[in-house]
């Protein structure tokens, strides 16, 4: 950390740290802002913009930014704020992140903050004529301000940016999202390849994919802003509502982030059950996406093949938890309930029967002609692109990039088991779908040494010893997992407020399916229409993830 200030410092003198927290913390002026973001990521190699944070701190607006090296894994994050809240601007960084583009498009969207030299300055959730930004802390949140709107929302066809020029001055410059000779069909929101309620504004030259415009925002819940009037207990509901297919990852990421800031040591036990219900859930979730990319290119039999060996998975989950989809089983401190008699022997055979038919799957699709000639070559995502758009999960190690975060940034008890990060290189729909077939080997690899470990086990104690009132400190924490999807990220800001029923200041998810729908365009283009199906299925993005 210290050779890292060091640089930084060489670089930009004005720059300010903090030392005390678990990253490096960087504090910049926005004027110094884009040249040292441009140096960090050129000469200090932190290539990859983990995430973006938007923040209202009362007396300014701002962004935390965390940065990753991707060689040494070393994380650090920056805080660049404005004071002016009439007219908040920040510089954009999207010109060398391209993940930056939808990141700074959601800041503006919740906070109003205007990025300037963005390309697309446009809301991304709510609807073009909603009013005011709903995560600063001062929103009128009236009815009056935003009545129930019953007519349907106009199409953008036009965007903004606001230029710098050389001498420092800012001025906005109107733009087209397409030009008037384009020819634009609408996929979704209501299209069953769509995987949910996702539209895509195509262009279209023939059947050639010429630009794809995404317009999200259809099941836009406000969790974020729902969370910041909750205790902290009941947001944990909330991270399994939003990628169904990771809901125990999701929720044993927001636990763990609790759990560090309350300085709170989870027992052996618990943390196991945790891990093992995390696998059956990546499991689970790999055999829903064979399902669905099979199903999406016609071969609608396998679909049914992958849901035969998922209710065993399910039945694990209901003895366990007394629920299937949303399970609400990993609390603050372990699990909520220690795990049925027959468990160990409902994993085992589990693991074993997938295992049996994971050769049946690849008899029954991945050699087929036509599956071969729909994704082989289609879709290609090189691992500069991966980087630059803060991909992870197995669309990102289809390109070769190694980013699981049981490996880079362990958690849990993962260094404690023996598996592999499944990579491929070519980066095309293909290898998309040969990782998570990969990975579902590698899943009954951990789980078949977590039963081992689980039989050992000395002691069942499930849960630690946690305050029946829950009071983080002051202070901000920062907490991933790999979830089924990639990267799954909880932010966490604490103001340390004294009065019994303590809320978070600010929570924020760094969801892996919201940079996953930022590349549609990017490996969509010049295919043709009917390749956008197939490699959105195997991009498999889940919508609520994106939406939040």
């Amino acid at each position: 950390m210290a050779d890292t200030k060091d640089k930084i410092s060489a670089l930009c003198a004005q720059s300010q740290f903090d030392t005390e927290g678990e990253f490096l913390l960087v504090t910049v002026d926005d004027a110094q802002w884009h040249a040292l973001a441009q140096a960090l990521k050129e000469q200090l190699h932190f290539d990859y913009l983990t995430a973006v944070v938007g923040m209202d701190w009362k007396d300014s607006l701002g962004c935390v930014y965390y940065l990753t090296n991707t060689d040494t894994q070393e994380i650090i994050h920056v805080k660049v704020s404005t004071s002016d809240r009439q007219n908040p601007m920040l510089h954009s960084v999207s010109d060398l992140w391209a993940v930056a583009n939808y990141q700074e498009r959601e800041v503006y969207d919740f906070f109003g903050i205007v990025f300037i030299n963005h390309p697309d300055m446009r809301r991304f959730f709510l609807r073009n004529d909603w009013v005011g930004y709903p995560l600063r802390k001062d929103y009128d949140a009236s009815e009056e301000k935003n009545p129930l709107r019953l007519t349907d929302e106009e199409n953008e066809d036009y965007t903004c940016k606001w230029v710098e020029d050389k001498n420092g001055k800012v001025k906005k410059v109107e733009g087209k999202v397409f030009e008037d000779d384009e020819y634009v069909i609408n996929v979704g929101p209501q299209h069953p390849s769509t995987h949910g309620v996702m539209r895509y504004r195509v262009s279209l030259d023939g059947e050639i994919v010429k630009k794809v415009d995404v317009v999200s925002g259809y099941i836009h819940r406000g969790i974020e802003k729902i969370c910041e009037g909750l205790a902290y207990p009941s947001t944990l509901l909330y991270p399994e509502r939003m990628d169904y297919m990771a809901a125990h990852m999701n929720r044993h990421c927001l636990c763990l982030c609790i759990e560090k800031a309350m300085g709170i040591e989870v027992p052996y036990r618990a943390e196991l059950i945790r891990l093992m219900m995390d696998e059956l859930m990546r499991l689970s979730s790999h055999l829903l996406s064979y399902g669905c990319l099979t199903m999406d290119q016609g071969a609608t039999t396998a679909f049914f093949y992958g849901f035969r060996e998922r209710e065993l998975i399910y039945d694990i989950f209901d003895r366990t938890c007394g629920g299937r989809m949303s399970m609400s089983y990993s609390t603050i401190g372990g699990v909520v309930a220690d795990v049925h008699e027959d468990f160990i022997k409902d994993v085992r055979h589990a693991c074993d029967t997938i295992e049996k038919n994971l050769k049946e799957y690849h008899k029954l699709f991945t050699g087929n002609v036509i599956a071969v000639g729909r994704m082989k070559g289609v879709g290609i995502l090189s691992k500069e692109d991966a980087i630059s758009y803060a991909i992870t999960g197995p669309s990102a190690r289809a390109t070769g990039l190694h980013c699981d975060v049981r490996k880079t940034q362990p958690y849990s008890l993962y260094n404690e088991f023996d598996f592999d990060e499944v990579t491929y290189t070519e980066g095309d729909s293909m290898a998309r779908y040969m990782v998570r077939m990969d990975e579902m080997v590698q899943s009954i690899k951990i789980l078949r040494q977590a039963c081992d470990k689980l039989e050992a086990c000395e002691g069942n104690e499930f849960c630690a010893k946690v305050p029946k009132v829950i009071k983080l400190p002051a202070g901000h924490w920062y907490q991933q997992v790999e979830a089924s999807r990639g990267a799954y990220g909880v932010y966490l800001e604490s103001d340390g407020d004294p009065k019994p029923f303590q809320k978070p200041y600010r929570m924020h998810f760094q969801t892996p399916c919201f940079n996953l729908v930022g590349i549609v365009d990017l490996t969509c283009r010049d295919n043709m229409i009917a390749d956008l199906i197939t490699i959105t299925a195997s991009i498999d993005y889940v919508i609520p993830d994106i939406d939040r």
